[in-house]
C-alpha cells in the first residue's frame, strides 16, 4: 500500500472562514492577489505590468495623491457635520423664538406644545 503524503499548501491558497460581510470578502480578494502578485514577484515570474503596479504603489507621486484624498474625505466629513450642526442651531432658534412668543402672550397655546 502507498504511503498518503499531506501536501502543504502556499500560503495563498489556504483556506480561510467564509466571510460574512461584503467588505470582508473584498479585502480577502485584495490579501489573495497581494500574497499571488507577491510570490509571482519572489519567483521571477511576475509581468512587468505587476512589478509597475507596485513600484508606483511606493512613488512619492501615488503617496501626495493619496494622502490629498484622505484629506478631501475629511473636509467632506467636517462640512456634513457642519451643515448638521447649522441646521440644529438654526431648529433651536426657531424654538426659542417660539417660547418668547408664548412667554410675551403674543404665541398660541399650541405653540408651547412643541418645547416639551
Amino acid at each position: 500500500m502507498a504511503k498518503k503524503t499531506e501536501k502543504v499548501l502556499p500560503k495563498s491558497t489556504q483556506r480561510s472562514a467564509p466571510a460574512m460581510t461584503q467588505e470582508a470578502k473584498e479585502s480577502q480578494l485584495i490579501a489573495l492577489a497581494y500574497d499571488l502578485a507577491e510570490e509571482r514577484m519572489r519567483s521571477g515570474v511576475a509581468t512587468s505590468q505587476e512589478i509597475v503596479h507596485f513600484l508606483k504603489l511606493g512613488s512619492t507621486k501615488d503617496k501626495i495623491e493619496r494622502e490629498i484624498l484622505e484629506r478631501q474625505k475629511e473636509l467632506v466629513s467636517a462640512k456634513t457635520e457642519a451643515l448638521q450642526s447649522q441646521k440644529r442651531i438654526e431648529e433651536l432658534l426657531a424654538n426659542a423664538v417660539n417660547a418668547m412668543k408664548v412667554y410675551s402672550g403674543n404665541g398660541q397655546d399650541g405653540d408651547n406644545e412643541e418645547l416639551y
